[in-house]
C-alpha cells in the first residue's frame, strides 16, 4: 500500500490567508486575505482571488479561477473532466476551464459544471450549473435556472 499524505504543498499565497487544516492544496495560488476551511482539496492551476471565502467540505479541481470577493459554501464541487467519451480522461487539457467572476456567491452542496459564471451572479444551494451563466442573476435547480436578475 502507498500512502499518501495530504496537506499544503507548492502554492502561492497572498497576505492574510487563513486556512482550517486538515486541507489539501497544492499547485494553486490564494491571493490576499484567502480563507479556505477544513476538507477542502484545491488542486494545481486553480487560482482563488483576493478576500474569497472558501467552506469546508469543498472541492476546487484543476484550472478552475474564482474571482476576488467571492464565497463558496459548504460541500460543493467543481467538476471539469465531462466524460465527454464516456469515462474518464486523463488528458487535463481536454478538460473545461471553469472561471468564476468577482462577487459570484455559490450555496452549499452546488454543482459546478460549466465554464463561465459571470461576476455578481448567486448560484442557490444544491444547484447543478450545467450552462454557461452570462446574466446577473439568481440561479437554482437542477438544471439551474435563471430565478430573477440583479
Amino acid at each position: 500500500m502507498q500512502i499518501i499524505e495530504s496537506g499544503i504543498r507548492d502554492i502561492k499565497e497572498g497576505k492574510n490567508v487563513r486556512v482550517v487544516m486538515p486541507v489539501n492544496l497544492y499547485q494553486c495560488e490564494l491571493q490576499d486575505d484567502v480563507f479556505v476551511g477544513p476538507f477542502v482539496e484545491i488542486q494545481k492551476g486553480a487560482v482563488i482571488g483576493k478576500r474569497t471565502r472558501i467552506q469546508s467540505h469543498t472541492f476546487i479541481c484543476e484550472n478552475v479561477t474564482i474571482g476576488a470577493d467571492c464565497f463558496i459554501g459548504h460541500g460543493v464541487t467543481f467538476a471539469n473532466d465531462l466524460f465527454k467519451n464516456g469515462g474518464p480522461d486523463a488528458r487535463a487539457e481536454t478538460w473545461l476551464r471553469i472561471v468564476l467572476g468577482d462577487a459570484v456567491t455559490v450555496g452549499s452542496g452546488a454543482s459546478i459544471l460549466t465554464a463561465e459564471i459571470c461576476s455578481g451572479a448567486v448560484i442557490g444551494a444544491g444547484s447543478v450549473v450545467t450552462k454557461p451563466v452570462r446574466v446577473k442573476g439568481i440561479y437554482a435547480g437542477n438544471p439551474a435556472k435563471l430565478l430573477r436578475t440583479l
